[in-house]
């Protein structure tokens, strides 16, 4: 069973980064015949081959033209998939999810928000480049109780830094819960706890289970490191 799924992330992973689309949607259809549901599709054949993706255009060892092939063909995919996820009732609770700018971090939190919705989240889904103080007045307006945030690359996270310090100073969704994912926070451990957020996951699938398990988790002032030195500063002259 391990040695036919290593061939199908082999012949996925090829299809992908040599953007041929028909071998790709080929593999698809054969995990969806297999009785594969979108989900498992979603995060144990497009989420790893994404991973690796990253992992080697990060290190120069994936051309730019394999990166686009690959990070537009899964996009594509993903869209047809999202279709098929299984639908839950309503939670009556409203998430937005945001990442950096890169191709990849937007596909891995465009798969996390479609995980969210068919899990019955109202999921607002933002994507990348979207200025911090614009995010902050979306969650006001629209009363978002969930940020999620993914980042594949160490460049986004002052920017994911910023917005934390920037949401708890000004207490403008003081019960607002912060979830990161993404490579960059699989890659260097406890970053997600330093920047103050107050849960974190490996992939998209766990990000669903850990926001369900653990809705009430919030980060209290003390154990965030974000806005640390300020924060005292603010306090002595008080």
């Amino acid at each position: 069973m391990t040695s036919r799924r290593n061939v199908l992330h082999d012949r996925f992973f090829n299809a992908a980064i040599s953007g041929d689309r028909p071998a790709a949607r080929q593999i698809i259809d054969e995990a969806i015949e297999a009785d594969c549901s979108a989900e498992q599709i979603l995060s144990q054949l497009i989420w790893p081959a994404l991973e690796n993706i990253q992992n080697l255009h990060r290190h120069d060892q994936l051309s730019r033209l394999a990166h686009h092939f690959a990070t537009r063909l899964i996009r594509q995919l993903v869209d047809q998939l999202q279709m098929r996820l299984e639908r839950k009732p309503q939670r009556g609770s409203k998430v937005l999810v945001v990442s950096g700018d890169e191709d990849s971090e937007e596909l891995a939190a465009q798969i996390g928000a479609d995980l969210l919705e068919a899990d019955g989240y109202s999921v607002h889904y933002a994507g990348g480049g979207i200025a911090n103080d614009e995010i902050i007045a979306q969650i006001a307006d629209a009363g978002i109780e969930k940020l999620v945030i993914f980042a594949v690359i160490p460049a986004t996270v002052p920017q994911t830094r910023l917005l934390i310090d920037r949401l708890h100073e000004i207490g403008a969704a003081p019960r607002i819960q912060i979830i990161v994912g993404g490579g960059v926070f699989n890659r260097a451990d406890g970053l997600a706890e330093e920047i103050g957020a107050d849960l974190w996951a490996h992939d998209p699938a766990e990000l669903v289970d850990v926001i369900n398990e653990q809705s009430d988790r919030r980060m209290t002032a003390e154990q965030r490191t974000v806005g640390r030195k300020r924060r005292l500063k603010r306090d002595e002259a008080a």
